[in-house]
């Protein structure tokens, strides 16, 4: 065996390795949403969501001879000296038609490469993923804009969880669907299945896949993934000033101690000791990564120096893990825009909590939230947390989870 192929080897052999132990039984809701044959694919999508077992299940599903595709991430050792292009040359002359090449964000000039590639072999596919949604954001602009499809793919989605837990498999709702016909969808689903006690589960625990390998230590493997983001990534793309790491963390302590966070922007620079600025962009980093939703009004344009109406966290599991006191307000409504979101555009009213695609109007609270906020306004409903089934306008929370 040449020195060349012996190299190659300990890459297939850790292909083969993964491919073996891959299990087919559970696959995310974006794999059916992506159209595999487009020369060029990004997913993105933050660590631990499940973009690796997403590019294995593809391959093992799809390709019955496995060699002509390759899986390989470029955090391995083998890259430290060897190229992209190198891999991409051995794989089409040896009869390779796919690479998946995952955490592209650790290989330096990456867009460069895969341009390239792109332009050099026609014949080959490539789909690449990154998990610093900071870097991938950065590196997209340009020539690449232009020859890729871009997905990303979020957290587990509450419907998804009950799945993955064996608990129950259901359809994925519309939007109208419970708007319209909540009683009857829910009735259904609560005749077979304690909805509840998965709930509250889901909320602390449920957002990130990992947490079936974690177990006890979930809290602290998502520790990690935010200390990533905020000493690692957020520096690594901004220059914006040198103590902005601290101020991040400064920020998400606060944001986690408050009601739904509406944004008072002149307290947080006395508070940050920061310049409107520097907040106002600090904020922007942290929504692009995924850890925390601005939400603007209805009437405002949206860009990195507009002041943003409220700030929430972008899933509930990141509250639970960065404060032990998680406001019931501040949780609900998180819930609500983290599955909302992923389809629909979320807005700050005038009254009311949130407005999705500037149609529906929303009031999120407790069990005994009424319409009082919102009453004799078109196409508004009330959100309630703690019931199984709703009535009329009032819509179980529980039951957006639905949506993807």
């Amino acid at each position: 065996m040449h020195a060349k192929e012996y190299e190659m080897d300990r890459l297939y052999k850790t292909y083969g390795r993964l491919l073996a132990e891959t299990d087919l039984s559970f696959t995310r809701y974006l794999y059916e949403k992506i159209n595999w044959d487009n020369k060029l694919i990004v997913i993105k999508g933050a660590k631990g969501v499940g973009k690796t077992t997403m590019l294995l299940q593809h391959i093992l599903r799809t390709f019955e001879d496995k060699q002509k595709a390759l899986y390989a991430s470029l955090d391995h050792i083998w890259f430290a000296n060897h190229s992209i292009l190198d891999l991409a040359e051995y794989h089409y002359t040896h009869g390779g038609t796919h690479l998946f090449l995952d955490e592209v964000h650790k290989y330096k000039g990456w867009q460069q490469e895969i341009k390239n590639i792109y332009d050099s072999y026609p014949q080959l596919h490539v789909v690449v993923t990154g998990s610093s949604m900071l870097k991938l954001e950065e590196s997209l602009m340009g020539d690449l804009s232009r020859r890729h499809r871009q997905y990303t793919l979020e957290g587990l989605s509450f419907r998804e969880y009950l799945q993955l837990e064996k608990v129950v498999q259901l359809p994925v709702l519309s939007l109208e669907t419970i708007l319209t016909d909540h009683f009857m969808q829910a009735s259904q689903i609560t005749s077979k299945v304690k909805v509840l006690q998965h709930f509250e589960k889901y909320l602390e625990t449920g957002y990130y896949p990992f947490y079936r390998e974690e177990g006890d230590g979930f809290a602290d493997r998502l520790q990690q993934v935010i200390e990533t983001i905020v000493t690692s990534e957020i520096p690594s793309v901004s220059n914006i000033e040198y103590d902005s790491v601290y101020k991040a963390k400064q920020l998400l302590a606060v944001l986690a101690e408050s009601s739904p966070y509406t944004l008072n922007i002149s307290g947080l620079c006395v508070t940050l000791q920061a310049s409107r600025n520097n907040v106002l962009k600090l904020i922007d980093l942290m929504d692009k990564a995924a850890l925390v939703r601005r939400l603007y009004s209805v009437d405002s344009g949206m860009n990195m120096l507009t002041k943003p109406e409220k700030v929430l966290f972008y899933n509930t599991n990141l509250m639970h893990c960065l404060t032990p006191h998680v406001e019931d307000g501040t949780m609900r409504e998180t819930y609500f825009a983290s599955q909302v979101g992923v389809g629909h555009k979320l807005s700050m009213p005038n009254q009311g909590d949130l407005v999705v695609d500037g149609r529906w109007l929303f009031e999120v609270g407790g069990k005994n939230k009424g319409f009082k906020q919102i009453k004799g306004i078109e196409n508004s409903y009330v959100v309630s947390d703690g019931i199984d089934i709703g009535h009329g306008k009032k819509i179980p929370l529980w039951l957006f989870g639905l949506l993807y």
